[in-house]
């Protein structure tokens, strides 16, 4: 089994949607990343900062899933990263209400010493120079780097997170970035013009529309799966991409044929995030249900049909 580094925030969230409202809650992509990855059981690691105002427990069932937290650096006399939005009635477009970097604003993350040695690493949304840091560590060439970023990267540090682009093998954002990042519509187009950047493969989620995963020229999509009720969808992105990275830590094939296997795993988790607040549906999420689901999955997608 492979080892797995994941970097990213651990977090207070506050959120806001058509069917309620949090006060702060435990947030973060690392935190959804990790929660993701243990189902699993794989020897993840998460590297991030919380200030002195981070609760014991969200610490306690990180640990709990046997996701190591020594990575994870508590600044006593400082406060934790807090997002706080508002999702429209689609769900799918949302208000930002608050964005304070607190403790995150200084993060220079450290990698455990005995996790330097990591096969895959899950580069975490964050500013590309942190993320870039992360891979400086490292004591040999991972055999896989994951790296999930977003827009906001691109306004504000398009020079930065190019470079960090150049030097990974995966790369997972939504089809607007992909859009942004490439400037054309065609996502088949801006999958191409990606590779050129430097990822070998390139992912792209569509939300409730699933995901698309391009190597050269073979293209692989997976679904989402059509869900009664989508309750809060903070997270789902990060949680597909925790479910992506442990399932290839696991298995340690890294394979275009089993990467289309860890984004059926990555979808099938991201359906579960949804349903509850938060983080609070994957804090409880049973390896059955998991298994339950992956059948629905394939009973949505398999077919047979006489070709003539």
């Amino acid at each position: 089994m492979s080892k797995l580094v994941i970097v990213g925030t651990v977090a207070f969230d506050a959120i806001e949607t058509p069917f309620g409202k949090t006060d702060k809650i435990l947030g973060g992509a690392a935190t959804f990343i990790g929660l993701a990855a243990s189902q699993f059981n794989v020897d993840a690691s998460v590297v991030s900062i919380v200030g002195g105002d981070f609760p014991q427990e969200y610490l306690d069932l990180l640990a709990n899933k046997n996701i190591d937290i020594s990575g994870v650096e508590i600044v006593k006399e400082g406060k934790t990263f807090f997002w706080s939005g508002k999702y429209h009635n689609d769900m799918n477009s949302r208000d930002t209400l608050a964005t304070e970097l607190n403790v995150l604003a200084d993060f220079n993350p450290v990698v455990p010493t005995n996790y330097r040695d990591s096969d895959i690493v899950m580069l975490g949304n964050l500013h590309p120079n942190v993320q870039l840091s992360v891979l400086e560590q490292m004591n040999t060439k991972p055999k896989l780097v994951i790296l999930d970023t977003m827009n906001f990267w691109m306004d504000c540090a398009l020079t930065e997170l190019l470079n960090v682009i150049s030097k990974v093998d995966v790369i997972t954002i939504n089809d607007e970035e992909a859009r942004q990042l490439t400037g054309e519509y065609s996502l088949v187009v801006a999958a191409r013009k990606i590779h050129g950047m430097g990822p070998k493969y390139v992912v792209i989620k569509k939300g409730e529309h699933g995901a698309l995963l391009f190597h050269k020229d073979n293209v692989f999509f997976a679904p989402a799966l059509p869900l009664e009720e989508v309750f809060d969808p903070t997270g789902a992105g990060d949680t597909f991409a925790g479910g992506f990275a442990g399932y290839l830590a696991k298995t340690e094939d890294v394979s275009f044929e089993n990467m289309k296997n860890a984004v059926i795993y990555g979808s099938t988790l991201a359906s579960f995030c949804v349903e509850k607040f938060g983080t609070e549906r994957m804090t409880d999420l049973k390896s059955k249900e998991v298994h339950q689901r992956l059948q629905e999955f394939k009973n949505l997608t398999q077919f047979d049909i006489e070709l003539t």
